[in-house]
Order: C-alpha cells, then sequence, then structure tokens
C-alpha cells in the first residue's frame, strides 16, 4: 500500500500541488468488485483545500488516472455502518449517497480517522459521525492549542516531507566538500559540529562588533540635530523679513488680475458685439431690392435673389445662449419677418400673375397649331421662369404657405392651357385619320350607296369630334358560290360590312404614322414640363423611391400637398417625387383619355391598326422606363399600353369568333376559304410590323389562337360541304396555309406547319383513293376473288383451274377494257377532278399526277398476280403503262 501510495503522490497529486493524507481501497457495494482508490488529500497553496479523490487505475496501462473529486466541505454524513463489529463497509453522503466496501476493516478507520481530523483542522463543520467506534474520533482540544496540535498532526499524518530544489543543491555542495560523507557519517557530523561552533563564534563577535558602529552613529545623529536647529533659526528670521514684501506683491497680483478679468471682458463683449453686427445686419441694398426690387427685369431678379439669400442668412444665424434675450436682437429680428412676409407676398403675386399672363399669350398662340399636327412649344416660357428658380427655393424654405399657393395656382392654369392645346392636338389627329377614310378610294369604290357611307362616316364623329360607336374590322364571312376571290369580296361588300382585306396598306401606313407623331409630340412635351416642375419647384426627380402609381395618384389640391408636407420642415426625397408625379397627373390629366379616344377611334377604322399601335405603344414605353419607370410618362403609357394591349387581343378575338360563325353555300364549291385568306393577310401585315418589335411575344401567343382556330374552322367547314368534298375542302386550304407558313416562316408555327403539310398530304391521298376508285372495276373484282382462294389456302399456281378463275374467264374480263374505254374512263375523272377543284390553289396537276400514279399502281398490281397465278399463259392487258402514261398527258392538255 505505501508503494502506490508513493505513486499516486508522484503520479498524481504532485502535479497538481496536492499531499496525499490518507489512501483506502474500496469498491462499490452490491457490484461487481472493480477496485478503486479513496484518497484525502490537501493543497500546498494556501487557503488549503481539503478533497476526497477517486483514482481509478486505467484500463489501457499500469497507470492511475484520477476520476472524481468531491470537496470535503460538501460531505454530511459519514456512516461506518457499525461501531462495535468489525465491517469493511461504510457510507459517505454528499450530494447523494455513495456506498463503498473497503478491502480491510483497517484502511476504512485509518482513512474515518483522518478524515475526523482534516474536518477539526481545516473544516469545523458539523459532520455527522454515524456508527464510528468512540476510539477513532479524538478528543476535540482547545482553540489556543489548535496551531500545534495542528502541526503535530500534519507531522503525523504526513510520514514524510520532500526536500525542495534550493535544500537539495545546498546538501549536494556540503556533501561534495566532504567526499567521505555518505562512508563515515560520524566523521561528517563532527565536521559539521565543528564549523557550527566556529559560525557562532563569528556571531558573537559580530554582534560585539556593531555595538561599537551604533555609538557612533548615535554621536552623529546627535551632532546632525544641532545643525537642524541652527538652520531653522535662520529660516525663521528670513521668513519674518519677506513677510512685508509678500503682502505688497499679493497687492500688486490683485490689482493685475482685475486688469486682466476687465480686458478680457471688454474682448469678449466686443467679440458678441461684431458677431451679432456681422451676422444680423442687413446691407440696404437688399432691404431695397427685397422691398422694391423689380421682379421682371434678369438684373432685378438677381438682385432679389442675392437679397432674399442674404435676409435667410441673418435668420438662420445660430444664436448664442443669451441673444435672443436681448432688445435690439427681438426688434431686428422681427424686422427680418417682415421684410420675409412682405417680400414673399410681392413675389408670390407677381409669380401668379406670369402664370394668369402664360395661359392668355398662349392660347393666342394656337391657331398656327390648328392644321399641323404638332404642339405649342414651352420652351420660352419655362426659360424665363426658371430665372425665378432660386426664388422660389427661398419661398420653399422661409414660408412654405405661399410655396404651396404658387404650387396650386400653377397647376390650376397649366392644366387648363393643357388641356385646350391637347385636346386640339387630339381634334387634328382624329380628322387627319378619318380624312382618309372620307375622302379616300376605298369607299368610293364600294358598291353602297352614299348615304350608307355618309351615315358610317358620321357615326365616327359626335357633336363635339368625340369617337361615338363601335365597328369591327373584320365581320361574318360566307363562302360565296364562285371559287374566285373577288366575287367572294363583292358579296361580303354587298352585305354591307367591311372587311379588314379591303383597306388599303397606304391607309393603314398612313395611320401608323399619324399615331406615332402623337406619341412623339407627346413624350417631349410631358418630359419638358416635368423637368421644368423639378427645377422650378426644387423638387428631387431622379432618386428611386417606392411609392404609388400615377394611376392611383388622386387629383392635388391644397390639402394633398400639406399632407405630403409639415410647416417648417424639409419634405423627404420620397414625397417630392409622388409630389411631381401628381402635379403631372394634375396638370396633364386630360392626355391618357384623349390618348384612349384616339385608340378607339384607330381600332374603329380599322381593328387591324391596333397592331401598329401596339407595337409604337411598347416602343414609348419600353423608352420611358428606362428614363424614369416611375415617371408620369412612363405610368401614363404604360396605363395605355393596357387598353391597346386589350384592342388587340379584342381583334384576335373577333377573328376568331367570325370563323366560329362562317357560313357555306351548298350550291357552290368552297375553294380557298375567307377566313384562311384573312389569316395569310394578318401574317403578313404583322410580321411586317412586328419586325423587331418589343412585344413579339403578343403576336405569337395570337399566332397559336387564330391558327388552331383556323385547323378547327377548316375541319367544320369541310364537314358541312356539300358540294366540294372534304377531302378536297381540307387539301386545298391546309396547302394554302402550309405555302403561307413556308413563305413567312414564322418560328413559333413551325409545328403547325408540320401540320399543315401532313394534313394536306393525308387528304391529297384520301381524294385521289376515293376519285380514282376502281377505274377497271370488273377486272379488279375478278382479282378480288383470285386474292380470296389465295388466302384460303390455294397455291396461286393451282388459281387458273378454278373453274371461275380460269384462264378463259380471265381473258373475257381483259377484253372488256380496251385502251379507248380507258382513255375515255380517265378523261372522266379528269372532267371531274376539275370541277371540284378552284382555279386559285392550282392543285389540279398535282391531283391528277397522284391519280395517274395510283392507277399505274393498280395495273402493277394486276400484272403480279398474272405472272403468278398464270404463269406461261401469255395473258398480258390489253394497254401498257406507256399508254396510260400517254393518256393521261393527253387529257391534260386537252384541257
Amino acid at each position: 500500500m505505501t508503494a502506490i501510495k508513493h505513486a499516486l503522490q508522484r503520479d498524481i497529486f504532485t502535479p497538481n500541488d496536492e499531499r496525499l493524507l490518507s489512501i483506502v481501497n474500496v469498491c462499490k457495494a452490491g457490484k461487481k468488485k472493480r477496485n478503486c482508490f479513496l484518497c484525502a488529500t490537501v493543497t500546498t497553496e494556501r487557503p488549503v483545500q481539503v478533497n476526497v479523490v477517486k483514482v481509478k487505475k486505467s484500463d489501457k496501462g499500469d497507470f492511475y488516472k484520477r476520476q472524481t473529486a468531491w470537496a470535503l466541505r460538501d460531505l454530511a454524513v459519514v456512516d461506518a455502518k457499525d461501531a462495535i463489529k468489525e465491517n469493511p463497509e461504510f457510507d459517505l453522503h454528499f450530494d447523494k449517497v455513495y456506498k463503498w466496501v473497503a478491502s480491510s476493516t483497517v484502511e476504512k478507520n485509518t482513512f474515518i480517522s483522518c478524515i475526523w481530523k482534516l474536518n477539526q483542522r481545516y473544516l469545523r463543520k458539523k459532520i455527522d459521525f454515524v456508527n464510528v467506534s468512540s476510539q477513532l474520533l479524538e478528543e476535540s482540544v482547545p482553540s489556543g492549542e489548535n496551531q500545534s496540535v495542528a502541526g503535530g498532526d500534519e507531522e503525523a499524518v504526513g510520514e514524510y516531507q520532500e526536500l525542495n530544489a534550493r535544500e537539495e543543491q545546498d546538501i549536494e555542495i556540503m556533501m561534495e566538500g566532504c567526499e567521505y560523507a555518505i562512508s563515515n557519517a560520524e566523521a561528517f557530523a563532527e565536521k559539521l559540529s565543528r564549523e557550527l561552533q566556529v559560525l557562532d563564534g563569528a556571531n558573537i563577535q559580530s554582534i560585539m562588533a556593531s555595538e561599537k558602529q551604533v555609538n557612533i552613529l548615535m554621536k552623529l545623529l546627535d551632532e546632525a540635530l544641532k545643525e537642524v536647529d541652527q538652520i531653522e533659526l535662520k529660516l525663521s528670521s528670513y521668513e519674518e523679513m519677506l513677510q512685508s514684501v509678500k503682502e505688497q506683491m499679493d497687492q500688486i497680483s490683485e490689482s493685475n488680475h482685475l486688469i486682466h478679468l476687465s480686458n478680457t471682458n471688454n474682448v469678449k463683449l466686443l467679440s458678441e458685439i461684431e458677431f451679432l453686427v456681422n451676422h444680423m445686419d442687413l446691407a440696404k441694398g437688399h432691404i431695397k431690392a427685397l422691398q422694391e426690387g423689380d421682379l421682371t427685369s434678369s438684373r432685378g431678379i438677381e438682385a432679389c435673389t442675392n437679397a432674399a439669400d442674404a435676409l435667410l442668412q441673418c435668420m438662420n444665424v445660430a444664436l448664442r445662449p443669451g441673444h435672443d434675450m436681448l432688445h435690439a436682437v427681438k426688434q431686428q429680428q422681427q424686422r427680418f419677418s417682415d421684410l420675409r412676409e412682405q417680400f414673399a407676398r410681392r413675389l408670390a403675386s407677381h409669380l401668379n400673375s406670369v402664370f394668369v399672363q402664360q395661359g392668355h399669350d398662349q392660347s393666342s398662340t394656337l391657331a398656327q397649331h390648328s392644321v399641323e399636327l404638332t404642339l405649342p412649344n414651352h420652351h420660352p416660357f419655362h426659360r424665363d421662369l426658371l430665372r425665378y428658380a432660386k426664388l422660389m427655393e427661398w419661398l420653399k424654405n422661409t414660408d412654405y404657405g405661399k410655396y404651396e399657393g404658387l404650387t396650386k395656382n400653377y397647376m390650376d392654369y397649366l392644366s387648363r392651357l393643357y388641356e385646350r392645346e391637347i385636346k386640339d392636338f387630339f381634334e387634328v389627329a382624329k380628322i387627319k385619320m378619318t380624312g382618309t377614310t372620307r375622302e379616300g378610294k376605298k369607299f368610293a369604290t364600294l358598291p353602297r350607296k352614299e348615304s350608307a357611307v355618309k351615315q358610317e362616316t358620321e357615326s365616327l364623329h359626335g357633336s363635339s369630334g368625340k369617337l361615338t360607336g363601335s365597328t369591327s374590322s373584320l365581320n361574318k364571312l360566307s363562302v360565296q358560290s364562285s371559287g374566285n376571290r373577288r366575287s367572294q369580296s363583292s358579296s361580303l361588300l354587298d352585305m354591307g360590312n367591311m372587311s379588314a382585306s379591303d383597306l388599303d396598306v397606304a391607309d393603314r401606313t398612313k395611320f401608323d404614322k399619324i399615331f406615332e407623331q402623337v406619341l412623339s409630340e407627346l413624350e417631349p412635351l410631358c418630359l419638358a414640363e416635368q423637368d421644368f416642375i423639378s427645377k422650378f419647384f426644387k423638387l428631387q426627380q431622379h432618386q428611386s423611391i417606392s411609392g404609388t402609381t400615377t394611376s392611383e395618384a388622386e387629383e392635388m389640391d391644397g390639402g394633398t400637398l400639406s399632407r405630403l408636407h409639415t410647416s417648417g420642415v424639409p419634405q423627404t426625397v420620397s414625397s417630392e417625387k409622388d409630389m411631381i408625379r401628381q402635379m403631372m397627373t394634375k396638370i396633364f390629366r386630360c392626355i391618357e383619355p384623349e390618348l384612349n379616344n384616339l385608340i378607339a377611334l384607330g381600332d374603329k377604322i380599322d381593328s387591324f391598326n391596333s397592331l401598329y399601335m401596339l407595337v409604337k405603344m411598347s416602343h414609348h414605353v419600353w423608352t420611358a422606363q428606362n428614363v424614369d419607370p416611375a415617371s408620369f410618362l412612363s405610368t401614363t403609357l404604360g396605363n395605355v399600353l393596357v387598353t391597346v394591349k386589350r384592342n388587340f387581343d379584342k381583334c384576335i378575338s373577333n377573328q376568331m369568333k367570325q370563323m366560329d360563325e362562317v357560313k357555306i353555300s351548298k350550291k357552290s364549291k368552297v375553294g380557298i376559304l375567307p377566313f384562311v385568306a384573312e389569316f395569310e393577310e394578318f401574317a403578313a401585315l404583322a410580321e411586317s410590323i412586328f419586325k423587331n418589335a418589343e412585344r413579339r411575344g403578343d403576336l405569337d401567343k395570337a399566332y397559336i389562337k387564330l391558327i388552331r382556330a383556323v385547323f378547327v374552322s377548316v375541319e367544320k367547314v369541310a364537314n358541312e360541304s356539300q358540294k366540294t368534298p372534304r377531302d378536297v375542302v381540307m387539301m386545298e386550304n391546309f396547302h394554302h396555309i402550309f405555302a403561307t407558313l413556308s413563305r413567312l416562316k414564322i418560328s413559333c408555327l413551325e409545328a403547325e406547319k408540320k401540320e399543315a403539310k401532313q394534313k394536306y398530304t393525308d387528304h391529297l391521298q384520301s381524294y385521289v383513293i376515293y376519285s380514282l376508285g376502281q377505274p377497271l372495276e370488273k377486272l379488279n373484282h375478278f382479282f378480288e376473288g383470285v386474292e380470296a382462294r389465295v388466302a384460303q389456302g390455294i397455291r396461286e399456281e393451282e388459281v387458273s383451274y378454278q373453274l371461275a378463275f380460269n384462264k378463259q374467264e380471265l381473258r373475257k374480263v381483259i377484253k372488256e377494257y380496251p385502251g379507248k374505254e380507258v382513255k375515255k374512263g380517265l378523261d372522266n375523272l379528269y372532267k371531274k377532278v376539275d370541277k371540284h377543284l378552284c382555279e386559285e390553289e392550282n392543285l389540279l396537276q398535282v391531283v391528277w399526277h397522284s391519280m395517274q400514279d395510283e392507277f399505274i399502281r393498280q395495273y402493277k398490281h394486276f400484272e403480279g398476280l398474272i405472272a403468278r397465278c398464270y404463269p406461261g399463259s401469255g395473258i398480258t392487258m390489253e394497254f401498257t403503262i406507256q399508254d396510260i402514261l400517254d393518256y393521261c398527258s393527253s387529257i391534260a392538255q386537252s384541257h
């Protein structure tokens, strides 16, 4: 156990500055025996801490490791189980009860005794020792002898104390000086004793010598004290002599301090006066400019601007504490307030007069623009007003009420002016759009009564030039008896309706130019006015903000403006941006309805105009959004674009509806359906309009809807046709659609182009097979019987032995179809096909060539059956393939 104790001290506790006082080998009660050690330790540093440490042998080697430690102050009860009988079991009550079984009762008792002693020396706390023999618990000692008892306990508890490094070094030096120290300990001890006696003698002599030195030192100290007394006497005499001088110097110092304080006060007073004079004194020239300055000339405006800035600086000067209590300062501030109020009133009155004059002067110049599609230029007016921009900024910062009033008056006067100009401008645009319609050749060539033309023309305008009524560019289509498109168009016109295909390209181009000119005139007008408002009213224009759109803005009035600002508080960038947009909305409130009226007129004239308007409006919206996506122009054009897109969708829907409502004639052949030609016209027009357009996606979606509607309507007409075979209607119309899509090369309709080609091919083949039928009917029936016998299991070479299908029967059937009869049948077939097909699509030769190939295929089939079923019979048809080719060629040439 001693060896283990030394090993634990060396390996575990010495590195942690602890001393091991007691150890017991234990295992947990009631469990598999896994031995460990409980150790009682104290720290070597003060304050001393006493611990109970559980040490366990490592599973990976023969060394020990520290597992758990409990502070002795946390120990509540020590239960030895039995105070009389020897029992190795005991319990320690810390945070919970730990039950242990010691390897021997002696070790257990020694450990409990050590814990009792440590508690008595270091803790003095109430630890209950239960079932512990009284012999193990020593009597408590008095507190006065506590230290000595503790020292004895410590020596008793500790079996040895290690030497520190210095003690080891001294012993080594001593032993090196006496080589026989280990071999002859007694001689070494005698030598140490002799040396100790020598050191004692030296100490005594040193003490005696130091006494003499002390006496000498005391004498020197006495002499020094006498010298100090003499010096103090001299200093006292000097102090008495200087006392009168000190009083005089104090008087002089106090006088100098008062003089310095007076000078400092004078300098500060002068500084304050100079500050007030320099910062709160307005020059007479500025006062005169504010009171009487000319606000009409550039020089007078500049003088007033400088004076207003100087007044603002004087009013905004940061006064120092106490200045506002001076009567002169109050008086000057009141004077500045009166000047500001007087000048603000004079400036607001003058600018209001300028606004009124602008409205009257500008109205007189409208006559020169009444016949031209141009808007009056407001640049001179803006240029004149911008001279007052700095004064407006001054007014905004000093008297926001008058600034707000000017803003409202400007909007009121300019909104009326712009409304007159814009309405006149749009009236000119409407006249130019409808003039071609009224006077052009299109209506002149229509076979309608003059009253009908006049009635439709007048329906485009109300008494005040407003657009009334609505018509569609595409109306119900009717398939006429003739296959000629011209006769179809004439029939449609006789119905009293106007088709988009009847409008000249020149009319649409002219409309496109007029619409583009309208937008081109409006854009610079709005941008110039917005830029002027921003500069004149000193509002932020190019900051990115989040706010309501123009379509959501209400008409501005004084209340709206006052909600955007608080008195004396600068408005934020966001509210300034909103203010610009709302001012523009109030000034140009008529633009959006006028544009919508113009769009409605263009759509009434020709619904295909919506294509032009969609492209132009999209481009202008895109341009405006690149400049400022939240501007009035961008938002207004965006709202109008929604209307244009709605008209475009309506145009597509009307065409689809008219396809669905198409009626066919029961007495005439169908030919190319009108809506198929209409789709060709629409696609050609749209491709020319939407080339490199921003809204190409809208057109692609419309293409898909239209082409699917065309496909469905062609199927419907083909199913209802009585005069023309279904396959002919399908073949001709899908051939026309395929040709159109191939020529226009519309990428989004590639699938529909392939589908149209497939339908054309399928129905061509179907029509050929159906129309050709069985030109050699009896021969065909004969060989059908032959094929039936072969199918029943009769070998091909044995078919000729059948009574009904012998060689004689075959020769009889062949003789019934000489070359003349065959040619006659083909000629009748050609005439029949010619009656079915229309001239416009020119598919007669294609169909005839397909029929020729089908007839030759039947001929080859018959020859093959003859060769297999009647070998060596020498039976052949009375005409050859070359004869068939000659027949077909001569028939085609003769017609």
